[in-house]
């Protein structure tokens, strides 16, 4: 069944309306704190930011996670030494916050721990203050993979750090 609500909201959200809620300062204080953590660890995170889904993926009843999951192999994120690579994806007109990691850190870490990140980032989300959602989430996986991914001799930054937006 097709959620015209939720078809109309991606249809008619303005392609700009992601730099409202992520403006430069917001995307280099991300940037910046995902360089900090991954110094504390052997993880990788990336976060990236797409504004709709196209009409024709929301018309087929795409879910957030199920376009998480894309995005994770589209930007490579499995793609690490460790297997140590988490994604933090928003999708900004749903304000759905999905987090995406790598068998390496699935094997050690359950889904309700990712769960109840995601709850925190939406909930400042829900208030209008993405920037302190964010760092709020990336500080809440860091201490994850802190955990369980402790840093050994040589840990190379093998993701960029900079969040990815994804146009149409």
């Amino acid at each position: 069944m097709v959620d015209i609500k939720r078809w109309f909201k991606h249809l008619f959200m303005p392609p700009w309306a992601w730099r409202r809620a992520f403006p430069q300062a917001t995307l280099d204080a991300i940037e910046a704190a995902i360089r900090t953590s991954e110094t504390t660890h052997n993880g990788e995170i990336r976060f990236a930011i797409e504004n709709t889904l196209s009409a024709s993926q929301v018309w087929r009843g795409m879910a957030g996670r199920e376009r998480a999951v894309e995005v994770f192999s589209n930007l490579r994120v499995w793609d690490t030494e460790h297997n140590s690579g988490v994604l933090v994806y928003l999708l900004l007109a749903d304000r759905d916050i999905e987090i995406v990691a790598d068998r390496g850190i699935a094997a050690r870490v359950d889904a309700a721990a990712w769960e109840v990140i995601a709850q925190t980032m939406e909930a400042a989300f829900r208030q209008g203050d993405f920037e302190r959602g964010a760092l709020a989430g990336i500080e809440q996986i860091s201490t994850l993979l802190t955990t369980h991914f402790p840093p050994t001799g040589d840990n190379p930054d093998e993701l960029a750090n900079r969040p990815v937006i994804i146009r149409r």
